[in-house]
């Protein structure tokens, strides 16, 4: 009988156990195993060229600091059952299943607003018969409806153990050191109150606030940096152009499955588009752009040019918005260089907003010494969170790099 209690060298937190067979078996299954060809940042690689991890590391990491929490719990005295441990793992261990090529930015696009998470839960139903009914409880914490509440936080809250692999992974990957966050440190804090709610001790403030700052750090810097947010914003359009072309009976060269979602009208999912959905990966779309530089279409062919040659379009940012004025000039400007009629299609203002610590949906609390619990905008100790209640708006006006010199 094969050994599936295996150990995986991480880079980021070293060696990780597998310490249940039915988490061997889910890393195994090909659904899970995509994941190794859908990066986790996107086209962030073209912006920190050390960016080219991927979905696969993130699953495995979070399933590792889940472990890590549990056992800091059961030494605190919280009573945490063998099935509620796997569920838990399993839980955070296939949160990602459902992402699609270059996650976020193509879910809308390929499958009519399908989020990643409706994905998820529809591979995992699938896998729960698979696998006799083992993931049940699994799929009642990913859903938030768990009767133990602590579960359920542990895996999708403002201090989650997803968040706490993907900014120290992000940060490692990317060398943006302000995201790095000492995640030992938080996870031996965390706590269990009463209510069987997820809580920090009081003394781990500092950690908490330090999380909260480098997550905000690791948005402004990485993930809403202006390249990157264009660079998402490209795969977006460059998907949505196809689509239109395709509508209007245009052949471009794509394959089998990515052709099969360009010309897949409004619907709700089939049998076939979960399965054509579950080998669509990374390589797809980028084997599709790099065909289409040569498309007739001069939008379509200028974008995959810029995606694929890193020849992209200028981005200025600012904290209000650029003005109809100022963004006509810019059409105005392209139609000439160009000798388009359609220049707005390649002018766009990106809009990108952020709250870092939301206290209304999801607050963090802190447990006392005596017991009582308080949320982490109300402690004494606090010296930043009381700041990172307000939303920052930032607006990135995008508009191709040729016509900057006209301007000028």
């Amino acid at each position: 009988m094969q050994n599936k209690l295996k150990i995986i060298n991480d880079p980021v937190h070293g060696f990780i156990r597998i310490p249940h067979a039915i988490l061997f078996d889910i890393i195994e299954h090909p659904y899970f195993q995509r994941l190794r060809r859908i990066g986790q940042t996107g086209l962030l690689n073209l912006i920190f060229p050390g960016a080219t991890h991927t979905r696969f590391h993130h699953a495995l990491g979070a399933m590792h600091l889940m472990f890590t929490a549990l056992e800091t719990l059961k030494q605190k005295g919280v009573k945490i059952s063998e099935d509620e441990e796997k569920g838990a793992m399993l839980a955070i261990l296939m949160h990602d299943i459902g992402h699609g090529p270059f996650s976020h930015a193509l879910e809308s696009m390929l499958m009519d607003d399908w989020h990643h998470e409706n994905l998820s839960l529809l591979l995992m139903n699938r896998l729960n018969v698979e696998f006799n009914g083992e993931l049940s409880v699994a799929i009642e914490m990913f859903q938030g409806k768990y009767h133990r509440k602590f579960f359920n936080q542990l895996i999708s809250s403002q201090l989650d153990v997803d968040r706490l692999d993907y900014l120290n992974r992000d940060s490692f990957f990317t060398g943006v050191s302000e995201g790095s966050i000492n995640t030992q440190r938080i996870i031996s804090m965390m706590n269990v109150c009463d209510e069987g709610e997820l809580v920090v001790d009081a003394k781990g403030v500092y950690s908490v606030e330090n999380f909260l700052t480098a997550r905000m750090f690791m948005y402004w810097q990485v993930y809403y940096h202006k390249t990157s947010a264009l660079a998402e914003f490209l795969l977006v359009k460059i998907l949505e152009r196809a689509k239109l072309l395709v509508s209007q009976g245009v052949d471009l060269p794509a394959t089998e499955n990515l052709k099969y979602f360009l010309h897949r009208g409004k619907s709700s999912a089939t049998d076939e588009d979960v399965e054509r959905f579950t080998q669509l990966d990374d390589n797809d779309v980028i084997q599709a752009m790099k065909s289409w530089q040569n498309a007739d279409d001069v939008i379509l062919s200028y974008w995959c040019k810029c995606v694929i040659q890193r020849n992209l379009p200028k981005t200025i940012i600012s904290s209000h918005s650029f003005g109809r004025e100022f963004i006509e000039e810019k059409i105005k400007n392209t139609n000439e260089f160009f000798g388009i009629d359609n220049g707005n299609e390649l002018v766009h203002e990106i809009k990108r907003k952020l709250l870092p610590y939301d206290t209304e949906k999801q607050p963090i609390y802190l447990l006392k010494k005596n017991g009582k619990k308080i949320r982490l905008e109300e402690s004494e100790d606090q010296l930043l969170s009381g700041l990172m209640v307000n939303k920052t708006t930032r607006y990135i006006l995008t508009f191709p790099r040729d016509i900057d010199d006209i301007i000028s």
